[in-house]
């Protein structure tokens, strides 16, 4: 079995997620060489490695390099992202930087992989709260076509770093001991809250934030399909890891909740979980550090004709960034084997 060099560009929570997957699924790596803003050692589940500083010669003989996008690598594509591919590496970029690119695959393996066919060696990965969407929503759009769909998010510190998992924790131990939550990642407390704003406003979407117009630019993108029309509202809740959305969907013809389970039941990368009267439904907790995404709590939306409700949840942190990453550079691997 051919053995790849892989790079890793930043060592926060995605990077060493992205670490542990590839340990996980067996990735043939021949070499696991970690880059960040300084040199220095980073122990990741009792093993030692040796980080060293992003430079372009950093990149010189790896095959793939994945840009992590946290603990400052945001906007490392930007900075050594085309000049890693002019030197034979594959960039696969969790980052924003590039996903509207034209010259850049937006993939979910699942739902998109022809994509990777036009790739001129960079590959974006999508929002982690367009991935958790889309795998719900991809094999349903290609069995009944989806007109529309409004999308409530609650989205995990997790999300945001480890700073915000570090800041939930200490609000909360604050909060039990009466004192006041400090807060100083996000600009109120998180702790018992909920946040409806993630990202800054978007421009072009007057009221709407950029994490929501993710979803809806990302979506058409991925989908091929400019007609599909979205409405999202974000929300940051005190949740550690995974992300939950509800979902209310419109199709070009009625579908029942039987024929959504029936599909659903049969997509790759889903769980069906959905039994109301069990106490049986997605749940954040539940898939944190698991790889498929939930699906649950099918019923049909009597508010609009052809509306369909469900609910996901999905690991923000592993489906939603490391692991989609690692199944681009598996299935780029697969057609070059």
């Amino acid at each position: 079995m051919k053995k790849y060099k892989i790079g890793i560009v930043g060592i926060g929570t995605v990077g060493t997620e992205m670490v542990r997957v590839l340990k996980q699924r067996d990735f043939p790596a021949e070499e696991i060489r970690i880059l960040a803003r300084s040199s220095r050692e980073e122990a990741i589940d009792g093993k030692t490695y040796h980080v060293v500083e992003t430079s372009a010669e950093a990149f010189d003989g790896l095959d793939f390099a994945f840009f992590a996008g946290t603990e400052g690598a945001k906007g490392a594509s930007q900075v050594h992202g085309w000049e890693a591919v002019k030197r034979g590496v594959v960039v696969i970029d969790n980052g924003d930087d590039f996903r509207m690119d034209p010259r850049v695959p937006l993939v979910i393996p699942e739902v998109n992989p022809e994509a990777l066919g036009r790739h001129n060696g960079f590959i974006a990965n999508p929002n982690c709260s367009t991935i958790i969407a889309l795998m719900a929503l991809a094999p349903l759009h290609r069995k009944f076509r989806v007109r529309r769909f409004v999308v409530s998010t609650y989205q995990s510190v997790s999300g945001t770093g480890r700073s915000a998992l570090a800041e939930l924790d200490a609000q909360t131990k604050e909060y039990v001991a009466g004192k006041t939550p400090v807060a100083k990642v996000y600009p109120h407390q998180i702790a018992f809250n909920v946040i409806p704003q993630i990202g800054g406003q978007k421009s072009s979407m007057p009221g709407y934030t950029s994490e929501e117009a993710k979803m809806l630019f990302e979506t058409r993108k991925i989908l091929a399909d400019e007609k599909i029309r979205v409405s999202a509202t974000c929300v940051r809740v005190p949740v550690f890891y995974g992300h939950a959305e509800a979902l209310n969907i419109e199709f070009e013809r009625r579908v029942s909740p039987e024929e959504a389970r029936e599909v659903l039941s049969k997509a790759a990368g889903v769980r069906v979980t959905d039994n109301v009267e069990a106490g049986k439904y997605p749940l954040p907790i539940a898939a944190a550090g698991t790889d498929d995404v939930l699906v649950g709590r099918i019923r049909a939306d009597l508010s609009v004709e052809n509306g369909l409700a469900l609910f996901v949840a999905g690991d923000n942190i592993r489906k939603g960034a490391a692991l989609n990453a690692i199944q681009i550079a598996e299935a780029l691997t697969v057609k070059t084997a």
